[in-house]
């Protein structure tokens, strides 16, 4: 069957969501399927890629793309007492029906779709199949893109803890009956982890949809593991020294977990080096009473494979993770990973084989995990953590379930 699919993601695609996007869309394009995609902007070694439209490249788009994020984030202005996380309303965006690449594709596949890519209401007036890759909480939700201990999603929202809202009909509540309307019937969900399928199923928006599960891809051709002593020579780093490696895009985000990791340091039995990547706070590291080192943002694959391959564990200490897209680089660089027993790392850390996953959320048995990885250095943990990857989340393997899902799709629409 002839297959041609259209990408929608917001960003750009040296980001996360958008990434994991990127690679789906290789691994389409590897199996011979027409695959293209539209962004907001992108800079990377594919550029030229006619594959990839990028809408907001020029001077005008950008502050065309700014002015949408604006309006977008613009009602949460009435909530002055607001928390700082993200919250998304899907109130502006881009008419993607405009492009020429939406009347070519059989498929809309929508991504991570907010700052102003798409609006909600637009979504109803598509005419073809979407399907939708949910990479965090927010198209379940009435604007958080993860819920943490709040389960209003499952009710219909209300009294929003992130807005700091003390009334049920609040903006939250609005967002969702906004959603609930232009939601179309010929979406097609699919969640990257068997936890946030749970949740979706839970929703008051989507506990009527079928929603299928399908993992994150990553290329492991980009990914792969560097001699330890080699990369750590390019870091500048000590060849002797026990590593300890956290990263992630912001660590500091609540759901990220960084208080669990914190709360852990005095349950470990040895002294290790942490190495930081991503954006940090140096007055938080420097009250850890730890010899540290921080990488800065990093978003070129050398770099992060450097950083990957130079530890000796990798430890993600997040509370609430759709999937978990630097646990499995990380496999892929043959570094084990100790996570929680819980949300996306469930899925993807074999307890004692290619990691530790400690109990939810025991920052002590979160050290102790840290601990043991030290302690069974003889077990073939690297490897095993490689052929995981190579086993379960190539571009190929995750690209052939998607493939698989619009051919039932495309049946049922030649059938109805």
């Amino acid at each position: 069957m002839h297959i041609k699919v259209l990408h929608v993601v917001a960003g750009d695609l040296t980001e996360g969501a958008a990434k994991g996007a990127y690679w789906l869309h290789k691994g389409l394009l590897m199996k011979g399927i027409d695959s293209r995609m539209v962004v907001q902007y992108y800079y990377g070694n594919d550029e030229n890629d006619s594959t990839i439209e990028a809408i907001n490249q020029t001077n005008i788009g950008k502050r065309l793309k700014s002015l949408r994020h604006k309006m977008d984030i613009f009602p949460t202005k009435l909530y002055r007492n607001r928390e700082k996380f993200i919250f998304s309303t899907g109130i502006s965006g881009y008419d993607i029906r405009k492009l020429d690449a939406y009347q070519w594709a059989d498929i809309i596949h929508l991504h991570w779709i907010n700052n102003g890519m798409v609006k909600i209401k637009a979504l109803s007036k598509i005419d073809k199949p979407i399907v939708w890759t949910m990479r965090d909480m927010w198209p379940m939700t009435g604007g958080c893109h993860y819920s943490l201990e709040c389960k209003s999603y499952e009710n219909g929202c209300g009294y929003c803890p992130l807005l700091k809202s003390h009334h049920k009909k609040d903006l939250s509540y609005i967002l969702t009956l906004y959603k609930k309307r232009y939601y179309p019937k010929n979406l097609y969900l699919v969640a990257i982890s068997n936890w946030l399928a749970k949740c979706a199923k839970k929703s008051y928006l989507f506990n009527d949809f079928n929603i299928e599960v399908i993992s994150n891809a990553i290329d492991t051709q980009i990914f792969y593991a560097v001699d330890k002593k080699i990369a750590r020579e390019a870091l500048g780093l000590d060849k002797y020294k026990k590593i300890v490696l956290v990263g992630a895009t912001n660590i500091h985000d609540e759901y990220k977990g960084f208080k669990k990791f914190q709360d852990s340091i005095p349950h470990l039995h040895n002294d290790y080096l942490f190495i930081f990547f991503g954006n940090v706070n140096t007055m938080k590291l420097n009250s850890l009473g730890i010899n540290y080192k921080t990488l800065g943002y990093l978003n070129d694959s050398i770099s992060l494979r450097l950083a990957y391959s130079c530890a000796d564990v990798f430890v993600a200490p997040s509370t609430q993770e759709a999937f978990g897209k630097t646990l499995i680089e990380s496999m892929a660089c043959g570094t084990p990973v100790v996570a929680f027993d819980a949300t996306g790392p469930k899925d993807i850390v074999e307890h004692k084989v290619t990691g530790y996953l400690a109990k939810p959320f025991d920052s002590s048995d979160l050290a102790k995990g840290i601990d043991w990885i030290f302690e069974n250095h003889e077990k073939p943990l690297s490897l095993q953590a490689r052929n995981r990857v190579e086993n379960n989340y190539t571009m190929e393997s995750i690209a052939n379930k998607y493939i698989n899902l619009y051919c039932e799709i495309l049946s049922e629409k030649l059938h109805n």
